[in-house]
């Protein structure tokens, strides 16, 4: 038994976890990273735990966007040009948010928080307000960025 951990959208993503269980023996690894690769994606090998890889990087960094913007550091434009142009991500963390979800940013970061206990993965309040307000990105038409869904 073991895990496959797709990323959205799975057509342009090239990566999948390959989460391990307890009980994963070698041979089973092997043949998941076999067939992840003849699909024409590119496996990493990640132990079953909360977040796994990816988004126990990711969400701590986009809760931290949010926590930056909060304080009054600096605007969203602003944050997302530095992300992008100084550490060359593809998008900026508010864009991202906006694609993921801010629903589902905060229930992310709500189950992180509930199993590490670490004030890095807890929602920061601009992010609850606004999932409670219903500006949940892209799919309601307003998140940090006004989409003009009318």
């Amino acid at each position: 038994m073991l895990g496959l951990h797709f990323f959205n959208p799975v057509p342009l993503m090239k990566l999948v976890e390959v989460v391990r269980a307890i009980l994963t023996d070698d041979a089973t690894v092997q043949t998941a990273y076999g067939w992840v690769q003849s699909i024409g994606k590119t496996p990493v090998q990640t132990k079953d735990s909360t977040a796994f890889i990816v988004n126990r990087l990711l969400v701590p960094y986009l809760l931290d966007a949010v926590r930056v913007y909060e304080s009054g550091l600096a605007t969203l434009e602003d944050i997302d040009a530095a992300m992008k142009l100084g550490c060359g991500y593809p998008m900026g963390p508010f864009t991202l948010l906006d694609l993921v979800g801010l629903d589902t940013a905060q229930y992310v970061g709500e189950v992180m928080f509930e199993e590490f206990r670490e004030p890095r993965y807890a929602p920061p309040p601009l992010l609850k307000r606004m999932v409670m307000a219903g500006q949940l990105g892209r799919k309601s038409g307003r998140g940090f960025y006004d989409y003009g869904r009318t």
